[in-house]
């Protein structure tokens, strides 16, 4: 009997992430099981054996990002897959947009079906090895590969959103709340802190109802029974985090009031004083028509009572301007609101009419140009306020986690407090540090004294 000749080289793929933490997520999933199963990454399309896209389909400029990817993909490779929300959207005539737009792809799945995208590598090209006798190289163990810095990365809860919102469409590709079991997650979560991450950011569609779905039956870890719900889930990683001296941070949190629980955790440093609340607007009429979950007044008393009880508390949020009907005096409404809750962070989307959004058939749909005219005058109002928080920093000493110094700090560095999110808020500038001794390590923590503001960014020099 002969044996089958082993390859000469392991095939690769190369691997394109587009969109939000929770699609990082997701081709994080896909990248492990490509890497157990003896698959290396490419990275360059032409370099690759095919190219897997996973694609994000939630605003127009992201439609159009994601299928000009895939062009690119199949004109530098010719074979590619394609996954994620975009390919959960229908066309014009109802059949697949991916498919009717690029007919060549090998393959076409929604958002997370791991499985299915291994199913289309395998049919394309061959698997080498056997995922049950092979390491994953460069991983965190259980946790698997992670295309973040290795000091930091995201843990997704959950699947899905059992809310409609009019202006949304991720249901539709989603589906409704899948909660992880939280065995799992905490499973997780201990070998990423193992392996060396100083921030857990924690990720889902809907971070709050995080344990709905299954009534937040009691799961265990480590022989010990554990609720299925967001408080039990915090504490927990909170217990975790400790002896690593890491960071858990909270996103994508609703303002329901259930997470009022969690704010003295905050207090006491169990989890980071932060949040990521998506308000999306004030006005109850205009939320009303949104069908978002909490009124503008109810929120306004819910951040009050937050920092009475977490005075260091940080506040990010998301906004849309220009909404179906809404008026001039719902808008400041808005800035008024924005105001007077004094975000620490705010973002801004003027309204965009995404096709198979309910918002869309609503009355009053502005124009372009009166959306686009209220996002600029809404983010010059968010950037006084957060400006004028972050001035109030100066002088403070803070901890902050380092993520680049080239030389060791030697001509300085940048960072991020725990007001400070990866990519999406501002970041801690850091000056050459006062001692000659004294160095910065990526993916360490460092004390520095915050002497300036430079924009939406701190300016510090490290202690």
């Amino acid at each position: 009997m002969t044996q089958s000749a082993v390859p000469s080289k392991a095939p690769r793929v190369g691997f394109v992430s587009l969109g939000c933490p929770k699609a990082l997520t997701d081709s994080e999933l896909i990248l492990t099981q490509l890497s157990a199963e003896g698959y290396e990454t490419s990275k360059t399309f032409a370099g690759a054996d095919l190219v897997i896209v996973n694609t994000c389909g939630f605003i127009d400029d992201a439609v159009k990002e994601s299928l000009d990817t895939i062009g690119e993909a199949l004109a530098e490779n010719g074979k590619v897959i394609v996954t994620g929300c975009l390919g959960a959207r229908s066309g014009d005539d109802g059949g697949n947009l991916v498919r009717n737009v690029h007919p060549s792809v090998l393959a076409v799945t929604g958002p997370h079906a791991t499985q299915e995208v291994m199913d289309a590598v395998h049919a394309h090209l061959p698997k080498p090895h056997d995922p049950f006798l092979d390491l994953v190289p460069g991983g965190f163990g259980e946790a698997g590969l992670k295309l973040t810095p290795r000091h930091y990365a995201y843990l997704k809860i959950s699947e899905g959103c059992n809310h409609r919102c009019t202006f949304c469409i991720i249901p539709s590709m989603r589906g409704d709340l899948v909660s992880r079991p939280i065995g799992d997650v905490l499973k997780e979560a201990r070998a990423l802190f193992a392996g060396g991450v100083k921030e857990l950011l924690v990720v889902s569609q809907d971070t709050s109802a995080y344990g709905v779905d299954v009534k937040y039956r009691t799961g265990f870890h480590d022989g010990r029974p554990v609720r299925t719900r967001l408080l039990e889930l915090a504490q927990a990683l909170g217990e975790l985090a400790e002896p690593y001296g890491a960071w858990v941070r909270l996103h994508y949190v609703y303002p329901y009031p259930s997470v009022d629980e969690v704010i003295p955790l905050m207090a006491t440093g169990g989890v980071l004083p932060y949040l990521d609340v998506p308000f999306q607007h004030s006005h109850p009429d205009v939320l009303r028509r949104m069908k978002r979950p909490a009124s503008g007044e109810r929120n306004l008393e819910r951040i009050q009572r937050w920092r009475e009880i977490c005075p260091q508390l940080v506040i990010r949020s998301t906004f849309i301007a220009g909404f179906p009907g809404e008026t001039e005096q719902e808008f400041e409404h808005l800035l008024d609101f924005l105001k007077e809750a004094r975000i620490d962070r705010a973002g801004c989307f003027a309204y965009s009419d995404v096709k198979g959004a309910a918002a869309n058939a609503l009355p009053g749909m502005l124009p372009v140009q009166v959306r686009q005219e209220r996002r600029a005058r809404f983010m010059a109002v968010a950037e006084e306020v957060s400006v004028a928080k972050l001035r109030e920093r100066v002088g403070a000493t803070m901890q902050v986690l380092v993520d680049s110094a080239p030389a060791l700090g030697r001509k300085g560095g940048v960072g991020r407090s725990y007001a400070d999110a990866p990519e999406i808020d501002g970041v801690v500038k850091l000056l050459p540090p006062e001692k000659l001794s004294k160095q910065l390590k990526v993916g360490e923590f460092t004390r520095a004294r915050i002497v300036g503001t430079d924009g939406h960014d701190l300016v510090a020099v490290p202690v």
